[in-house]
């Protein structure tokens, strides 16, 4: 019986993070995200050009409410967010790594844009990876920090986020004059993810320099939902609408990890980030931000697997 292949009409989009000297920037290398062709591993169907790619989370401040099981490989580096980085490049051999401003929020810290900005251009020093930095969560502030480290990072390309339906012009306005791409946060709707895209866009930023964060739920905390949200919206993209093209990135540590059941034990923990990762890969996931480092060796050998290569 002859195989029935679907043949789609569009392309993901590929954005590019990280820029090395030649490019202007400092990094070893660029991390590539999107591309598809088709719908997740369907190789016979298109191209999938760049595997789904695993970022270490790190902050900027010891975080309080991580699980007694990260201690054991983060705890000697939580009070210097520079070992905490160096540590996950060097020890656990991380290609990305995002790091949270969490610091900045008025109460976590309240540290001020030139002490992030100061931050994360020692991080530019300290490790050569390519870099994500997210805000702390208080749209305000994250108007305040943003711009101050997109600055500092001129030329760097990183990935900053998260722009947000009723918080999008400042952020945007500065990683388009910087040169770098955005992170389009929406919350679980194929629509307002849509119309994110459409205004970021109208401000001249490309399409091509977006990365959707739909938002996703855990392992029995809206994982289907969710899984069917990425679904919709990938298929809407390859069947032709290049305002939902584009990669998406998903927050897997921190979903994991506030669970009640991976609460329980380290192992129970670590299984509930591996199979939240392993779901949604599966739904089209091209960057997760995880923080177990055995749960994130275990995922680049499950990706391996899918795609029949070395990483």
């Amino acid at each position: 019986m002859e195989l029935v292949l679907e043949r789609w009409q569009q392309e993901v989009s590929i954005v590019t993070i990280g820029a090395t000297k030649e490019e202007g920037g400092t990094r070893s290398y660029v991390v590539r995200v999107g591309g598809e062709k088709t719908l997740p591993f369907l190789f016979p169907e298109g191209e999938i050009p760049y595997p789904p790619v695993i970022a270490f989370e790190v902050w900027d401040i010891a975080p309080s409410d991580w699980s007694t099981e990260l201690n054991k490989y983060y705890g000697d580096v939580f009070n210097d967010p520079l070992a905490w980085a160096e540590k996950c490049v060097k020890q656990y051999q991380a290609k990305i790594l995002c790091i949270r401003l969490q610091g900045a929020h008025p109460d976590f810290g309240n540290k001020t844009s030139d002490e992030e900005a100061k931050l994360i251009s020692q991080l530019l020093k300290k490790v050569s990876v390519p870099l994500i930095i997210l805000g702390c969560g208080d749209d305000s502030k994250d108007n305040l920090i943003l711009p101050a480290c997109s600055q500092a990072t001129k030329g760097e390309r990183c990935l900053i986020g998260d722009a947000v339906q009723d918080n999008y012009k400042t952020l945007t306005a500065s990683v388009l004059a910087d040169g770098h791409n955005i992170i389009a946060e929406s919350p679980i709707d194929v629509n307002i993810a849509k119309q994110l895209n459409i205004l970021i866009s109208d401000m001249g930023l490309p399409l091509e320099r977006i990365v959707i964060n739909p938002t996703i739920g855990a392992l029995g905390y809206g994982l289907e939902y969710a899984y069917s949200i990425m679904e919709r919206a990938r298929l809407a993209a390859l069947s032709g609408d290049k305002t939902v093209a584009s990669p998406f990135i998903c927050f897997v540590g921190q979903e994991a990890w506030r669970t009640k059941e991976a609460k329980v034990s380290g192992e129970q923990g670590l299984i509930w980030e591996v199979i939240t990762a392993t779901a949604l890969i599966q739904a089209g996931a091209d960057l997760l931000v995880m923080r177990h480092p055995v749960a994130i060796e275990k995922m680049n050998n499950y990706i391996k697997t899918l795609m029949g290569v070395s990483l």
